[in-house]
C-alpha cells in the first residue's frame, strides 16, 4: 500500500510539472484561482469569529 501511494505521489508530480512546462499561463490560472478560494475561506472564517466575538 505504501508503495502504491508513492506511485501516485509521482504520477501526480509529474502531471503537474508536465501542465506547467507545457501551458504555463494555465498554470497561473489555476494557482490565483487556488490562492483565492483560500482567501475567501479565511475571511470567511474571520468573519464568523468575529461574529462570535460580537
Amino acid at each position: 500500500m505504501a508503495q502504491a501511494k508513492k506511485l501516485v505521489g509521482y504520477i501526480l508530480v509529474v502531471f503537474v510539472l508536465y501542465t506547467i512546462i507545457t501551458s504555463p499561463d494555465r498554470a497561473a490560472d489555476l494557482v490565483q484561482v487556488g490562492f483565492e478560494g483560500i482567501s475567501s475561506a479565511a475571511q470567511g472564517v474571520g468573519r464568523f469569529m468575529t461574529s462570535l466575538v460580537n
